[in-house]
């Protein structure tokens, strides 16, 4: 009987150490997980005019990993900026890497034709900023050595040099006729 408790005791505990790793309790938790929210059943409920299922499988991977990087070099190793509890990568923190940047990117692409593209690259990268100053209003984006006037630049590279780049290389898959070729 004395094993049993001490396991359930160690399970408790591990239980415990998990909820608190999920860093529910941040400030400003809810910011995030509303986007999150709103940008993917958007994802999910657009009319597909430019990407197919494919496509947007390849891009939702590709730039959370891109956003997953670029927190691991400006808010890890640089420090600029912290998103809730910076001593653990939370759940809404895991979203907000994961699927914000990726939706946004799914939604540019999707929607993308060279004879609007600077004005749709104005329109995401205020939005961008948008949900960028909403993480900061709500506490949950704290800016250390980073500033929302830095993102503009950033943005706009992404919008209009790096997401059409990816569009590029990602047209030619098409969900149909997509096959491993075999020798």
């Amino acid at each position: 009987m004395l094993i049993l408790g001490n396991h359930a005791k160690k399970g408790r505990a591990c239980m415990e150490d998990i909820i608190k790793n999920l860093d529910l309790h941040a400030k400003g938790f809810w910011c995030p997980i509303i986007w999150t929210i709103i940008l993917v059943l958007y994802v999910f409920i657009m009319r597909k005019k430019h990407l197919n299922w494919l496509q947007i499988y390849c891009t939702l991977g590709i730039i959370s990993m891109f956003a997953w990087l670029s927190n691991s070099i400006f808010g890890v190793f640089l420090d600029w900026v912290d998103f809730g509890n910076p001593a653990a990568t939370g759940l809404a923190e895991m979203l907000t890497y994961t699927f914000i940047p990726s939706s946004l990117a799914i939604i540019f692409l999707n929607k993308f034709e060279k004879e609007n593209r600077l004005k749709r690259t104005i329109l995401f990268v205020i939005l961008s900023l948008f949900i960028e100053w909403t993480c900061n209003a709500s506490g949950y984006m704290v800016y250390k050595h980073w500033n929302l006037f830095f993102s503009v630049p950033v943005y706009f590279v992404i919008y209009y040099v790096v997401l059409p780049i990816h569009y590029y290389l990602i047209r030619e898959i098409n969900s149909v006729e997509f096959k491993i070729k075999e020798e």
